[in-house]
């Protein structure tokens, strides 16, 4: 019964905070976007929908509450060659301190190559260069409450730059998982990216100012910085379920669905299934970004808009409990580019 109350606490916090978050929903008006890519081939594979399935190093990006059902240690290092040229970088550590929880700690990249600085004036280059990056460091714990309840948290910090320019902030992320006694199916919340606005400042802002053009003989020429607008971060509610369809010691088959809230983006679902042979050899498939196309009926839309995403993985125990995963993943989107993740993690 305390379990159950407090499942409907956490429920209840969750919707509060969601319905906060839709009442201030406003596309397009959110900093720091890289957070909303995704980590890891085997959630990307599986269209994103892993809150519930949360088990491996990617749940500190996922829910936070999952890293405290594993029960070993691990490293894991994660590269994805996303659109645009762009490259997104991924790495986390598990630690599992038995009888006082698990604490882990992840660190997120996106960079661009450098780009010509090009003017009105000077379409071909300034002879100038710039870039832009965007950084998030992670700090985690979570612990299981019972043997069936799991709660998580991050703390992390947030900088973006563009050329001379830098914003910084600082985040947490809650999150909750449950294993029911239904074939022991899994419910998992996770709100994310609950923080401060996003600024840039920087001397990119540095103008030269005349307090009063009218008067003569004062200083004209006033070092002054101009005040940038602040952004808030994506905040994200995501809630969704797992099941394992068919789990016997030689395959297993687990179907996942999330459901997500951003603040920014209309609500859409993701679906996912899994089927892993002797706990080594995994093929996935899953759909992304399942919403208003789908269920307004624009079927033939929705089949070409790239929402398809393909992927495997290798898990071999080398010695003892030491094992090394391989995972990679395929994602088409559309009229963009496809991109592929690739992953790498040591279990000990």
């Amino acid at each position: 019964m305390k379990t159950f109350i407090r499942v409907i606490t956490f429920c209840a916090i969750f919707i509060l905070i969601s319905i906060e978050i839709s009442a201030q929903s406003k596309v397009g008006t959110t900093g720091a976007q890289f957070l909303k890519i995704g980590v890891g081939p085997r959630a990307s594979s599986l269209g994103n929908a892993f809150v519930a399935l949360a088990d491996d190093a990617t749940a500190l990006y996922w829910n936070p509450a999952g890293i405290s059902r594993i029960n070993m240690n691990s490293v894991y290092v994660n590269h994805t060659e996303w659109l645009a040229g762009i490259s997104h970088n991924y790495g986390a550590v598990i630690i599992s301190l038995p009888g006082y929880g698990t604490v882990g700690a992840s660190f997120t990249s996106l960079n661009m190559e450098e780009m010509k600085v090009r003017t009105e004036e000077q379409p071909d280059g300034t002879g100038e260069w710039f870039d832009a990056s965007g950084i998030a460091m992670c700090c985690s714990y979570a612990r299981n409450l019972t043997d069936r309840f799991s709660i998580g948290f991050n703390a992390k910090y947030i900088r973006e730059q563009i050329w001379h320019m830098s914003a910084n902030s600082f985040a947490i992320d809650v999150g909750t998982l449950f294993r029911t006694r239904f074939k022991d199916m899994k419910i998992g919340m996770c709100i994310s990216n609950f923080g401060g606005n996003m600024q840039l400042k920087g001397r990119d802002a540095l103008i030269n100012y005349d307090a009063d053009p009218y008067v003569s003989g004062n200083n004209d020429n006033i070092n002054a910085h101009l005040d940038t607008e602040g952004w808030s971060l994506p905040l994200i509610f995501r809630v969704g379920v797992a099941l394992d369809v068919i789990n016997n010691p030689f395959m297993r088959v687990t179907t996942a669905i999330d459901a997500i809230h951003p603040n920014d983006v209309d609500e859409y679902l993701n679906i996912g299934t899994e089927v892993v042979w002797n706990e080594m050899i995994a093929l996935r498939a899953g759909i992304r970004h399942l919403g208003n196309d789908i269920f307004s009926g624009k079927t033939i839309k929705f089949l070409g808009s790239g929402n398809f995403t393909l992927g495997a993985g290798l898990n071999y125990p080398l010695y003892n409990t030491l094992k090394i995963g391989v995972d990679w993943a395929f994602a088409d989107y559309g009229r963009l580019e496809k991109t592929q993740r690739f992953s790498l993690s040591i279990i000990f």
